[in-house]
């Protein structure tokens, strides 16, 4: 078997693969953040409390109807969740400085996961979303899972529509107006609110399909199983350039492949601390470049 230094070609290919997969993940997380950072200016940590109801969405639908309604469900109550979020949470203090747009994302964030503690309790639950995405093929010696698969093309799918949708639909152009300069853009007669609502809706699109990975990556649901998602969602943010959204697809996969790669390169008595190493080229990357891979002045790029 050919090697390269200690690592042979099928674990460099299994590692690429990985990455790929994990990248896109994080992908997806980010991209929630940056399209209502880039419209709304808010940072929402409350981001992965709307994983959170996804993935209890799927304990409580799995087994009692058929997988593709599950998930037309799903995406649907996370929806619904981000629209009221917007509504009920934030849409009263929008016109608040930062500080207390933040604060709010922090409560929203406590409030829901307490929630769901008293609703559902702290035991996680388990649950399979089928045999075919635990399943996987071997191609060249490698073996690929389903669920990389389904992550990666679900991830270029969602990632093309949006960049259709912004850039080919009078709505979409409205939002980038928005984002560059909202008070232009409501003088033009461009609606706030329906614009912030589509922004969170689009945004609780996008974090359905990450708890439905994410479910079926750990075949677990917590309330706090939004947490992990919203701290590397926020980095793969501000690696890219928080609201850019190709920065922010940037920042996911560079968040994978360099996750991966701790994970591969590093001793095995280092690797609990893998995590530590990845904040760390996180911190070496943002001294260096402050402004992201694709920096923006807080407006969406496509």
């Amino acid at each position: 078997m050919p090697v390269v230094g200690l690592i042979s070609h099928t674990e460099i290919v299994q590692s690429a693969i990985d990455a790929l997969a994990l990248g896109s993940l994080y992908s997806l997380y980010a991209l929630g953040i940056a399209l209502v950072f880039s419209v709304m200016g808010l940072i929402n940590f409350a981001h992965g409390e709307l994983i959170m109801i996804g993935g209890f969405a799927l304990a409580l639908l799995v087994g009692v109807m058929p997988l593709g309604i599950v998930l037309v469900v799903v995406a649907v109550v996370v929806v619904l969740a981000a629209l009221t979020m917007e509504r009920v949470a934030f849409r009263p203090v929008r016109g608040a400085d930062p500080a207390t747009l933040l604060i709010t994302s922090f409560a929203v964030s406590y409030l829901l996961q307490n929630l769901a503690i008293l609703i559902f309790g702290a035991t996680p639950r388990t649950l399979s979303l089928g045999s075919w995405l635990g399943g996987s093929f071997t191609i060249a010696g490698n073996t690929v899972q389903h669920l990389s698969v389904a992550t990666v093309i679900a991830t270029a799918v969602l990632l093309a529509a949006l960049v259709l949708f912004l850039g080919r639909t009078a709505l979409g152009l409205r939002m980038r107006a928005a984002a560059e300069d909202f008070r232009m853009a409501r003088l033009l007669g461009v609606r706030a609110n329906r614009v912030i609502a589509t922004a969170f809706a689009i945004s609780g699109l996008l974090a359905a399909a990450g708890s439905v990975f994410l479910v079926a990556q750990t075949g677990t649901v917590t309330p706090d199983m939004g947490l992990t998602a919203i701290l590397f969602a926020f980095m793969a943010a501000i690696l890219g350039g928080i609201g850019s959204l190709p920065g922010a697809v940037a920042g996911g996969y560079l968040l994978g492949i360099t996750t991966v790669l701790f994970q591969v390169w590093l001793p095995f008595s280092l690797r609990p601390y893998r995590d530590a190493f990845v904040f760390g080229v996180v911190f070496v990357v943002l001294v260096l470049r402050p402004q992201g891979l694709i920096p923006t002045r807080g407006h969406i790029r496509v």
